[in-house]
């Protein structure tokens, strides 16, 4: 995870100073990416602890398509009534997104990452009669890897500008391409905002993994997975988490192992998806700007 502690570094070194939406300040770069080579273990920090089943879960509750924050709690905790957070407790909540009236229940996040992945809403004219039919994504994707693994087109986008307002929070990670070579999945990940210190190594472990879940079911090796940011920032309040991070020296990465017997990408559980030997320094705490 050098790539990682780098531009931490060097967003600490040659970042500008900027305001943003949440009244905090930033120090900000604009365009940086980061490349790992998913082959030689699993891109995991581990300069931190990860919080590695938020991870998990959160990326299982996108791949079937829910934008409930309730069922996210029974992913992770096992329980919809359960009153442990999840990484979303804050947004479902947050004034602004409550106050707009378009919350269905407590929990709705409307239509966040997951539902634009599975449920893309897609005009279809009828006798002069325009009728929207859900476009699934995800698995138009994977059929699309396996069919025509050299296409230009493996696109999964979570940036629907006319649905935005529908949405608690716009997606910061707006959009990602796979690339079959020499049966290899890479994956090409554009991050509109990312906070360097408690979203974007999160955003790693979760791009990685989607990517072998991919891989697996379309029965490919994984490649590489590439991160380009668009503002990547380090928060004010994050800065001296930042400089404590960065004296640590980081520890071998460790493996994923996912069950084999899964072929079916919605078939994948938590108890299918195994973290191996992931050494790791203590939590750094720090809270997240709303």
């Amino acid at each position: 995870m050098k790539q990682y502690l780098n531009l931490l570094k060097e967003i600490l070194e040659t970042g500008e100073e900027r305001p943003d939406r949440t009244g905090v300040g930033t120090i900000s770069k604009f365009g940086a990416q980061m490349r790992f080579d998913l082959s030689k273990g699993f891109p995991a920090v581990t300069t931190k602890k990860l919080a590695w089943r938020a991870v998990v879960s959160e990326l299982l509750w996108f791949i079937e398509g829910s934008g409930d924050e309730l069922r996210l709690k029974e992913i992770l905790h096992g329980s919809r009534d359960s009153n442990e957070k999840t990484i979303w407790s804050d947004n479902a909540a947050a004034p602004y997104w409550t106050e707009r009236r378009h919350q269905r229940h407590a929990g709705d996040l409307g239509r966040i990452y997951g539902v634009q992945w599975r449920r893309w809403r897609k005009p279809v004219i009828r006798i002069n009669k325009v009728v929207l039919h859900n476009h699934d994504q995800l698995l138009l994707l994977i059929d699309g890897i396996k069919e025509d693994p050299y296409s230009r087109r493996h696109i999964l986008s979570a940036w629907n500008p006319g649905e935005l307002e529908l949405m608690a929070l716009p997606p910061c990670h707006v959009m990602s391409q796979f690339y079959v070579n020499n049966g290899k999945l890479s994956c090409q990940m554009y991050q509109r905002s990312g906070d360097l210190f408690l979203g974007v190594p999160f955003n790693i472990a979760s791009y990685a993994l989607l990517t072998h879940l991919i891989a697996q079911v379309c029965h490919l090796e994984v490649g590489e997975l590439i991160i380009v940011l668009g503002d990547a920032h380090i928060y004010n309040t994050h800065i001296e988490q930042v400089e404590e991070q960065l004296t640590r020296k980081p520890l071998p990465l460790p493996t994923l192992i996912l069950n084999p017997d899964i072929d079916v990408i919605t078939d994948f559980e938590m108890s299918d998806i195994t973290l191996s030997d992931y050494q790791c320094y203590e939590s750094i705490k720090a809270e997240m700007p709303v």
